[in-house]
Protein backbone atom coordinates (compact mmCIF):
# COMPACT_ATOMS: atom_id res chain seq x y z
CA UNK A 1 0.00 0.00 0.00
CA UNK A 2 2.98 2.30 0.69
CA UNK A 3 4.21 1.57 -2.86
CA UNK A 4 0.73 2.34 -4.23
CA UNK A 5 0.70 5.64 -2.34
CA UNK A 6 4.13 6.53 -3.73
CA UNK A 7 2.97 5.67 -7.28
CA UNK A 8 -0.11 7.90 -6.91
CA UNK A 9 2.05 10.72 -5.56
CA UNK A 10 4.47 10.29 -8.50
CA UNK A 11 1.55 10.39 -10.95
CA UNK A 12 0.19 13.54 -9.32
CA UNK A 13 3.61 15.15 -9.57
CA UNK A 14 3.62 14.34 -13.30
CA UNK A 15 0.32 16.18 -13.70
CA UNK A 16 -2.26 13.37 -13.58
CA UNK A 17 -3.32 10.34 -11.56
CA UNK A 18 -6.35 9.54 -13.76
CA UNK A 19 -5.13 7.71 -16.86
CA UNK A 20 -8.44 7.59 -18.71
CA UNK A 21 -11.87 9.22 -18.66
CA UNK A 22 -15.34 7.78 -19.21
CA UNK A 23 -17.50 9.77 -21.64
CA UNK A 24 -21.22 9.71 -20.80
CA UNK A 25 -22.51 10.98 -24.13
CA UNK A 26 -26.26 11.54 -24.18
CA UNK A 27 -28.30 9.90 -21.41
CA UNK A 28 -31.49 8.04 -22.34
CA UNK A 29 -32.86 4.70 -23.48
CA UNK A 30 -31.03 2.40 -25.90
CA UNK A 31 -33.59 3.25 -28.63
CA UNK A 32 -33.08 7.02 -28.24
CA UNK A 33 -29.29 6.58 -28.35
CA UNK A 34 -29.51 4.42 -31.50
CA UNK A 35 -31.75 7.09 -33.10
CA UNK A 36 -29.10 9.71 -32.27
CA UNK A 37 -26.37 7.47 -33.73
CA UNK A 38 -28.33 7.21 -37.01
CA UNK A 39 -28.78 11.02 -37.11
CA UNK A 40 -25.08 11.65 -36.32
CA UNK A 41 -23.92 9.08 -38.91
CA UNK A 42 -26.21 10.51 -41.61
CA UNK A 43 -25.14 14.10 -40.89
CA UNK A 44 -21.46 13.09 -40.85
CA UNK A 45 -21.78 11.31 -44.22
CA UNK A 46 -23.56 14.31 -45.77
CA UNK A 47 -20.96 16.70 -44.29
CA UNK A 48 -18.02 14.79 -45.79
CA UNK A 49 -19.76 14.35 -49.18
CA UNK A 50 -20.94 17.99 -49.27
CA UNK A 51 -17.60 19.55 -48.35
CA UNK A 52 -15.56 17.17 -50.52
CA UNK A 53 -17.89 17.98 -53.45
CA UNK A 54 -17.22 21.71 -53.03
CA UNK A 55 -13.43 21.10 -53.07
CA UNK A 56 -13.76 18.88 -56.19
CA UNK A 57 -16.08 21.37 -57.93
CA UNK A 58 -13.73 24.34 -57.32
CA UNK A 59 -10.75 22.23 -58.38
CA UNK A 60 -12.46 21.26 -61.69
CA UNK A 61 -14.14 24.58 -62.59
CA UNK A 62 -11.63 27.13 -63.90
CA UNK A 63 -14.12 30.01 -63.45
CA UNK A 64 -14.11 29.27 -59.68
CA UNK A 65 -10.32 29.67 -59.40
CA UNK A 66 -10.64 32.92 -57.44
CA UNK A 67 -9.56 33.87 -53.87
CA UNK A 68 -13.17 33.60 -52.61
CA UNK A 69 -13.43 29.94 -53.65
CA UNK A 70 -9.88 29.20 -52.53
CA UNK A 71 -10.88 30.30 -49.01
CA UNK A 72 -14.12 28.30 -49.32
CA UNK A 73 -12.06 25.17 -50.14
CA UNK A 74 -9.98 25.79 -47.00
CA UNK A 75 -13.21 26.08 -44.98
CA UNK A 76 -14.62 22.86 -46.49
CA UNK A 77 -11.35 20.98 -45.85
CA UNK A 78 -11.35 22.26 -42.25
CA UNK A 79 -15.01 21.25 -41.70
CA UNK A 80 -14.32 17.67 -42.83
CA UNK A 81 -11.58 17.31 -40.18
CA UNK A 82 -13.52 19.25 -37.54
CA UNK A 83 -16.50 16.90 -37.68
CA UNK A 84 -14.21 13.82 -38.07
CA UNK A 85 -12.57 14.74 -34.76
CA UNK A 86 -15.95 14.40 -33.03
CA UNK A 87 -18.54 12.17 -34.73
CA UNK A 88 -16.82 8.72 -34.99
CA UNK A 89 -15.90 8.81 -31.27
CA UNK A 90 -19.34 10.20 -30.30
CA UNK A 91 -21.02 7.29 -32.12
CA UNK A 92 -18.82 4.83 -30.21
CA UNK A 93 -19.73 6.55 -26.93
CA UNK A 94 -23.49 6.45 -27.66
CA UNK A 95 -23.36 2.76 -28.69
CA UNK A 96 -21.35 1.96 -25.54
CA UNK A 97 -18.53 0.35 -27.54
CA UNK A 98 -15.96 3.10 -26.94
CA UNK A 99 -16.87 5.07 -23.82
CA UNK A 100 -13.36 5.42 -22.41
CA UNK A 101 -10.76 7.88 -23.66
CA UNK A 102 -7.15 7.99 -22.45
CA UNK A 103 -5.87 11.21 -20.87
CA UNK A 104 -3.41 11.89 -23.73
CA UNK A 105 -6.06 11.27 -26.44
CA UNK A 106 -8.47 13.50 -24.52
CA UNK A 107 -5.93 16.38 -24.54
CA UNK A 108 -5.17 15.68 -28.22
CA UNK A 109 -8.89 15.86 -29.14
CA UNK A 110 -9.28 19.06 -27.12
CA UNK A 111 -6.25 20.62 -28.87
CA UNK A 112 -7.36 19.46 -32.33
CA UNK A 113 -10.95 20.73 -31.98
CA UNK A 114 -10.06 24.09 -30.42
CA UNK A 115 -7.31 24.68 -33.01
CA UNK A 116 -9.67 23.92 -35.91
CA UNK A 117 -12.35 26.10 -34.30
CA UNK A 118 -9.87 28.98 -33.99
CA UNK A 119 -8.75 28.48 -37.60
CA UNK A 120 -12.40 28.67 -38.69
CA UNK A 121 -12.77 32.02 -36.87
CA UNK A 122 -9.70 33.39 -38.67
CA UNK A 123 -10.79 31.97 -42.05
CA UNK A 124 -14.26 33.53 -41.75
CA UNK A 125 -12.72 36.93 -40.97
CA UNK A 126 -10.34 36.56 -43.94
CA UNK A 127 -13.35 35.73 -46.16
CA UNK A 128 -15.14 38.84 -44.85
CA UNK A 129 -12.07 40.95 -45.70
CA UNK A 130 -12.02 39.37 -49.16
CA UNK A 131 -15.70 40.32 -49.71
CA UNK A 132 -14.93 43.85 -48.44
CA UNK A 133 -12.21 44.28 -51.08
CA UNK A 134 -14.42 42.78 -53.82
CA UNK A 135 -17.39 45.07 -53.09
CA UNK A 136 -15.64 48.28 -51.98
CA UNK A 137 -12.77 48.15 -54.52
CA UNK A 138 -14.17 46.15 -57.49
CA UNK A 139 -11.78 47.63 -60.08
CA UNK A 140 -8.65 47.08 -57.99
CA UNK A 141 -9.80 43.78 -56.43
CA UNK A 142 -7.74 41.39 -58.61
CA UNK A 143 -4.54 43.35 -57.94
CA UNK A 144 -5.26 43.80 -54.20
CA UNK A 145 -6.34 40.20 -53.47
CA UNK A 146 -3.82 38.32 -55.61
CA UNK A 147 -2.89 34.64 -55.30
CA UNK A 148 0.15 35.39 -53.08
CA UNK A 149 -1.89 37.39 -50.54
CA UNK A 150 -4.74 34.85 -50.49
CA UNK A 151 -2.24 32.02 -49.86
CA UNK A 152 -0.58 34.03 -47.06
CA UNK A 153 -3.94 34.83 -45.43
CA UNK A 154 -5.04 31.17 -45.56
CA UNK A 155 -1.68 29.98 -44.13
CA UNK A 156 -1.82 32.62 -41.39
CA UNK A 157 -5.33 31.44 -40.44
CA UNK A 158 -4.16 27.82 -40.05
CA UNK A 159 -0.95 28.73 -38.19
CA UNK A 160 -2.72 31.29 -35.99
CA UNK A 161 -5.46 28.78 -35.12
CA UNK A 162 -3.06 26.03 -34.04
CA UNK A 163 -0.49 28.27 -32.32
CA UNK A 164 -3.11 30.15 -30.28
CA UNK A 165 -4.34 26.90 -28.69
CA UNK A 166 -0.91 25.27 -28.07
CA UNK A 167 -0.26 26.94 -24.69
CA UNK A 168 -3.87 26.34 -23.58
CA UNK A 169 -3.65 22.60 -24.38
CA UNK A 170 -0.27 22.37 -22.61
CA UNK A 171 -1.65 24.08 -19.47
CA UNK A 172 -4.67 21.72 -19.46
CA UNK A 173 -2.34 18.70 -19.78
CA UNK A 174 -0.49 19.83 -16.62
CA UNK A 175 -3.66 19.85 -14.48
CA UNK A 176 -4.05 17.15 -11.80
CA UNK A 177 -6.95 14.70 -12.05
CA UNK A 178 -7.48 12.60 -8.93
CA UNK A 179 -11.04 11.38 -9.73
CA UNK A 180 -13.94 11.24 -10.49
CA UNK A 181 -13.10 10.32 -14.07
CA UNK A 182 -16.55 10.67 -15.69
CA UNK A 183 -17.02 13.40 -18.34
CA UNK A 184 -20.64 14.43 -18.89
CA UNK A 185 -20.09 14.91 -22.63
CA UNK A 186 -19.51 13.05 -25.92
CA UNK A 187 -16.12 14.78 -26.41
CA UNK A 188 -13.24 16.24 -24.39
CA UNK A 189 -13.59 19.99 -23.98
CA UNK A 190 -12.02 22.59 -21.70
CA UNK A 191 -15.07 22.95 -19.40
CA UNK A 192 -15.27 19.19 -18.75
CA UNK A 193 -11.56 18.99 -17.91
CA UNK A 194 -11.76 22.02 -15.59
CA UNK A 195 -14.83 20.56 -13.83
CA UNK A 196 -12.93 17.30 -13.07
CA UNK A 197 -9.54 18.73 -12.11
CA UNK A 198 -8.46 18.64 -8.46
CA UNK A 199 -5.78 21.32 -8.91
CA UNK A 200 -6.21 25.09 -9.15
CA UNK A 201 -7.96 25.70 -12.49
CA UNK A 202 -7.96 29.51 -12.29
CA UNK A 203 -4.84 30.01 -14.53
CA UNK A 204 -6.36 27.75 -17.24
CA UNK A 205 -9.75 29.49 -16.96
CA UNK A 206 -8.05 32.88 -17.35
CA UNK A 207 -5.95 31.62 -20.30
CA UNK A 208 -9.10 30.18 -21.94
CA UNK A 209 -10.89 33.50 -21.52
CA UNK A 210 -7.95 35.52 -22.90
CA UNK A 211 -7.43 33.18 -25.90
CA UNK A 212 -11.19 33.33 -26.59
CA UNK A 213 -11.09 37.12 -26.53
CA UNK A 214 -8.08 37.22 -28.88
CA UNK A 215 -9.39 34.58 -31.31
CA UNK A 216 -13.18 34.94 -31.28
CA UNK A 217 -13.63 38.62 -30.51
CA UNK A 218 -10.70 39.89 -32.64
CA UNK A 219 -11.80 37.86 -35.69
CA UNK A 220 -15.42 38.88 -35.06
CA UNK A 221 -14.42 42.57 -35.00
CA UNK A 222 -12.59 42.20 -38.36
CA UNK A 223 -15.71 40.51 -39.80
CA UNK A 224 -18.05 43.13 -38.32
CA UNK A 225 -15.99 46.11 -39.55
CA UNK A 226 -15.73 44.51 -43.02
CA UNK A 227 -19.52 44.12 -43.15
CA UNK A 228 -20.16 47.69 -41.98
CA UNK A 229 -18.11 48.90 -44.97
CA UNK A 230 -19.75 46.31 -47.29
CA UNK A 231 -23.32 47.31 -46.30
CA UNK A 232 -22.60 51.06 -46.53
CA UNK A 233 -21.05 50.46 -49.97
CA UNK A 234 -24.05 48.36 -51.14
CA UNK A 235 -26.49 51.06 -49.95
CA UNK A 236 -24.69 53.61 -52.14
CA UNK A 237 -25.37 51.53 -55.28
CA UNK A 238 -28.27 53.23 -57.06
CA UNK A 239 -29.85 50.37 -59.05
CA UNK A 240 -31.86 47.68 -57.21
CA UNK A 241 -30.33 45.00 -59.47
CA UNK A 242 -26.81 46.23 -58.62
CA UNK A 243 -27.56 46.15 -54.88
CA UNK A 244 -28.99 42.61 -55.17
CA UNK A 245 -25.98 41.39 -57.15
CA UNK A 246 -23.51 42.89 -54.66
CA UNK A 247 -25.35 41.47 -51.66
CA UNK A 248 -25.68 37.99 -53.24
CA UNK A 249 -21.86 37.68 -53.30
CA UNK A 250 -21.67 37.89 -49.51
CA UNK A 251 -25.07 36.62 -48.26
CA UNK A 252 -23.87 32.99 -47.99
CA UNK A 253 -20.81 34.02 -45.97
CA UNK A 254 -22.94 36.25 -43.73
CA UNK A 255 -25.27 33.29 -42.96
CA UNK A 256 -22.33 31.03 -42.03
CA UNK A 257 -20.73 33.77 -39.89
CA UNK A 258 -23.95 34.38 -37.93
CA UNK A 259 -24.44 30.67 -37.13
CA UNK A 260 -20.77 30.08 -36.24
CA UNK A 261 -20.13 33.10 -34.00
CA UNK A 262 -23.47 32.76 -32.21
CA UNK A 263 -22.66 29.27 -30.93
CA UNK A 264 -18.89 29.85 -30.46
CA UNK A 265 -19.34 32.94 -28.29
CA UNK A 266 -21.80 31.09 -26.08
CA UNK A 267 -19.31 28.23 -25.56
CA UNK A 268 -16.00 30.01 -25.04
CA UNK A 269 -16.26 33.73 -24.27
CA UNK A 270 -17.14 33.51 -20.61
CA UNK A 271 -15.01 34.07 -17.49
CA UNK A 272 -16.02 30.80 -15.76
CA UNK A 273 -16.40 27.14 -16.67
CA UNK A 274 -19.20 26.61 -14.15
CA UNK A 275 -22.14 26.69 -16.54
CA UNK A 276 -24.56 23.98 -17.64
CA UNK A 277 -22.60 21.08 -19.18
CA UNK A 278 -25.87 19.71 -20.64
CA UNK A 279 -26.46 22.98 -22.48
CA UNK A 280 -22.82 22.85 -23.63
CA UNK A 281 -23.52 19.43 -25.18
CA UNK A 282 -26.36 20.83 -27.28
CA UNK A 283 -24.33 23.85 -28.44
CA UNK A 284 -21.29 21.63 -29.12
CA UNK A 285 -23.47 19.35 -31.26
CA UNK A 286 -24.60 22.38 -33.23
CA UNK A 287 -21.02 23.65 -33.61
CA UNK A 288 -19.27 20.39 -34.48
CA UNK A 289 -21.98 18.45 -36.34
CA UNK A 290 -24.66 20.84 -37.69
CA UNK A 291 -22.54 23.85 -38.82
CA UNK A 292 -20.04 21.81 -40.95
CA UNK A 293 -23.09 20.20 -42.63
CA UNK A 294 -24.82 23.54 -43.28
CA UNK A 295 -21.79 25.32 -44.77
CA UNK A 296 -21.66 23.51 -48.18
CA UNK A 297 -25.45 23.72 -48.59
CA UNK A 298 -25.58 27.42 -47.72
CA UNK A 299 -22.81 28.15 -50.24
CA UNK A 300 -24.38 26.07 -53.03
CA UNK A 301 -27.98 27.23 -52.52
CA UNK A 302 -27.14 30.93 -52.15
CA UNK A 303 -24.43 31.22 -54.77
CA UNK A 304 -25.20 31.55 -58.49
CA UNK A 305 -21.62 30.76 -59.65
CA UNK A 306 -21.50 27.49 -57.67
CA UNK A 307 -24.96 26.49 -58.96
CA UNK A 308 -23.86 27.14 -62.56
CA UNK A 309 -20.63 25.13 -62.04
CA UNK A 310 -22.69 22.28 -60.53
CA UNK A 311 -25.05 22.35 -63.51
CA UNK A 312 -22.11 22.17 -65.93
CA UNK A 313 -20.54 19.29 -63.97
CA UNK A 314 -23.78 17.27 -64.18
CA UNK A 315 -24.20 18.07 -67.90
CA UNK A 316 -20.69 16.73 -68.60
CA UNK A 317 -21.57 13.51 -66.79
Amino acid sequence: SLQMGLNIWKDMENGTSVEEFILLGFPGTWQSRVSLVVVFALMYTLTVIGNASIIALVWRSSNLHTPMYFFLCNLSFLDIWYTTGVVPKAIGVMLGTSQTISFSVCILQLFFLLSLGSTECFLLSVMAYDRYLAICYPLRYSSLMNSVLSLRLALSSWLGGFLSISLLAFMTSRLSFCGPDVINHFLCDIDSCLALSCSDTWPVELATFLVSIIVVVASCVVTLVSYIYIISSILRIRSVHGRKKAFSTCSAHLSVVTIWYGSTMFLYVKPSAQNSLDLNKIVNTFNTVVTPLLNPFIYTLRNKEVKLALGRAFQKK
